[in-house]
């Protein structure tokens, strides 16, 4: 099974970072894609849907250095969904893409610096020839699957306590 998201856009305010009390850190940001469609009476119309972004730890560090508002970057990452129940009790979802590995489109000398590629956290997997046909095929991750509960703030890893 394949879940991956790939995204080019801008970012509608600077990154939201944040510090675990692990030391790992954590940034989110809201992107903009747009896409355009002629309507019935045949007039181009624009429609532009908004992303919640999580990075972690590196991919967090090298966008607080590199990223702000209007930065046109391009995202890898995965689609995950969490619920969980508000101050009042209520139930609450959000999706959101968790990335790993960006990379800034804009000209650096359009935002003050001098470089655009941020590299994976990881290393980026290879093509390569098809499992054999008797190969078993890969187990679910369990960690990813299980929901987070907390108020809404940053998903986080198995085990760590969001400090807010």
């Amino acid at each position: 099974m394949i879940n991956k998201v790939t995204l080019v856009g801008r970012l509608g305010a600077d990154p939201e970072i944040r510090t675990l009390e692990s030391g790992a850190m954590v940034a989110r940001f809201g992107l903009a894609t747009s896409d355009s469609y002629k309507d019935r009476a045949g007039e181009w119309q624009e429609q532009t849907e908004w992303h919640d972004v999580i990075l972690w730890r590196n991919l967090a560090e090298r966008a607080q250095e590199y990223l702000k508002k209007g930065s046109l970057v391009y995202i890898e990452g995965k689609l995950t969904h969490r619920k969980w129940q508000d101050k009042d009790g209520n139930p609450r979802k959000t999706t959101e893409v968790v990335a790993n590995y960006f990379r800034m489109l804009s000209s650096r000398s359009d935002e003050g610096g001098n470089s655009n590629y941020i590299p994976r956290e990881e290393p980026a997997p290879t093509m390569s020839a098809p499992p054999p046909r008797n190969a078993s095929p890969a187990t679910p991750n369990t960690a990813a699957a299980n929901s987070f509960e907390d108020d809404g703030g940053f998903p986080a890893d198995p085990g760590e306590d969001l400090p807010f």
